[in-house]
């Protein structure tokens, strides 16, 4: 793996399913899973396998169309658990099983009412029986984020020496700030000792909204995959956004880290899950929302229509959207009027366009949104409209 790649783990499946309500049926993942493949993720987590037949199921079966990601299960650390998910992934072309256990100190007291040295050894040999049924064996700390550094050193110290080959370092509950997270990965770096034998994971909750800018500051640090959700979805305010994180690291080339993701696909996978989960996506979501590259402000649109990148930073082409939306409202300018007139045949003149402007703010004072067929009506009412059609 280059040291400028950032692998990309999907947990669209398993972490973007737990949202209430979302549940999908297995042909649905299916669906889901083979786009996946073909958009680039390297890893598909697509399960927890022990947590209902169902899931067992849908991973199981995954297991057997991916091509070319890995696909993963989840477990707790837990034998049955890590068994069942061997099993469930035995088709699979590159299995991996994510193995792990909370070790912040509230986790350790009143989760598991245990010890730091009693996790220390659950962790172990958790991942010690992973790696009898698999190569590839992620380990979580979950809660990593209210963890104390020089104790998730040592798990970390203590689950690589069982063949761990990935340590994901989750902020569950969203609670760091992007400064604190990026040292936490750069602590991890400097002092786990064979840290060179295992890759650091960024998974990132968005209780705080935090969620992304947590994700690219884990990778300018050191961290080498990032997991993620298409659109963000996941438990109570979502997970970091698969299409953000993917188009902030293409927009900084400086940054010098890239991904394998087919980012013309992004817009259409958006739309396959929200369909799929039957979950709205917000229309101003960065990326894949209805207004991410809509623009009604007349300002905003005067400067689009001279040049698209006046306002626009990214090619809506680059992320499968067919192009830019000029939407007229009350806000609208002239410009827009125009250009929207002119592509649906009306070739106004200035002076033209003064005498219609007037008549549209009129009417779009009156409706939220104006379409063509408006524009025809309100040109055809207009007084100097067989002037125009001449």
């Amino acid at each position: 793996m280059s040291d400028t790649n950032v692998q990309i783990f999907d947990t669209t499946l398993r972490d973007g399913e737990q949202v209430p309500g979302c549940k999908l049926n297995t042909e649905q993942k299916l669906i889901i899973a083979e786009q996946l493949d073909n958009l680039g993720v390297d890893i598909i987590e697509a399960g927890f396998p022990v947590s209902s037949p169902g899931d067992f199921k849908s991973v199981e079966a995954i297991s057997k169309i991916v091509k070319n990601a890995t696909v993963c299960g989840l477990t707790r650390s837990v034998e049955n658990d890590i068994k069942v998910a061997a099993e469930a992934l035995k088709h699979a072309k590159t299995p991996r099983i994510h193995t792990g256990i909370g070790t912040s100190d509230s986790h350790i007291k009143y989760k598991f009412r245990s010890t730091r040295e009693d996790v220390l050894e659950r962790a172990y040999a958790a991942v010690k029986y992973a790696k009898s049924f698999v190569e590839d064996v992620e380990f979580y700390a979950e809660d990593a984020g209210r963890t104390d550094n020089e104790y998730l050193a040592r798990v970390c110290e203590t689950v690589i020496k069982a063949g761990a080959t990935v340590l994901n370092i989750p902020d569950t509950t969203g609670y760091c700030l992007p400064s604190e997270y990026g040292a936490k990965i750069k602590y991890l770096k400097e002092n786990v000792k064979g840290i060179d034998k295992a890759i650091l994971s960024c998974h990132c909750h968005n209780d705080l909204g935090l969620a992304t800018a947590n994700s690219i500051e884990g990778v300018i640090n050191g961290a080498r995959q990032i997991e993620c959700t298409i659109n963000g979805i996941g438990e109570r305010a979502g997970n970091t956004a698969l299409e953000e994180v993917v188009m902030i690291l293409k927009q900084h080339p400086y940054l010098n880290l890239d991904t394998n993701i087919k980012t013309e696909m992004l817009y259409g996978i958006s739309q396959l899950v929200s369909d799929s989960m039957g979950i709205y996506t917000q229309p101003n979501k960065a990326i894949v929302g209805a207004n991410a590259f809509a623009h009604s402000s007349g300002i905003h649109q005067d400067g689009v229509i001279k040049n698209r990148e006046t306002y626009e930073i990214i090619d809506p082409k680059d992320v499968g959207v067919t192009e830019s939306a000029i939407v007229l409202t009350a806000r609208s300018g002239r410009a827009a009027l125009a250009y929207r007139a002119k592509n649906i045949g009306y070739e106004l003149t200035k002076l033209q366009l003064d005498v219609i402007y007037q008549s549209f703010l009129e009417f779009a004072d009156k409706k939220k949104e104006i379409d063509d067929n408006d524009i025809h009506q309100i040109i055809e009412n207009s007084k100097i409209y067989k002037e125009i059609n001449s």
